[in-house]
């Protein structure tokens, strides 16, 4: 329950400071990134890289993923 809870704190965020789309493809990065393994000092650089290429699936957030760690 708690969980949901800060989900929608999340999007209401999203909505209030960047707008929907923008806000909701944040956020859609933000999950890609944690499935794909990201730590925590990983999820922002790794939301950025998504963000900036337009590219939003599991299997690049992992390549990313890879190329950062390396």
């Amino acid at each position: 329950m708690s969980i949901g809870l800060a989900q929608n704190f999340a999007a209401l965020k999203a909505l209030v400071s960047t707008g929907i789309q923008q806000g909701h493809m944040k956020l859609q990065a933000k999950s890609l990134a944690l499935l794909a393994g990201a730590s925590e000092s990983e999820v922002a650089p790794l939301v950025e890289r998504l963000i900036a290429d337009k590219t939003f699936n599991l299997e690049t957030a992992q390549r990313y993923l890879e190329n950062l760690r390396s």
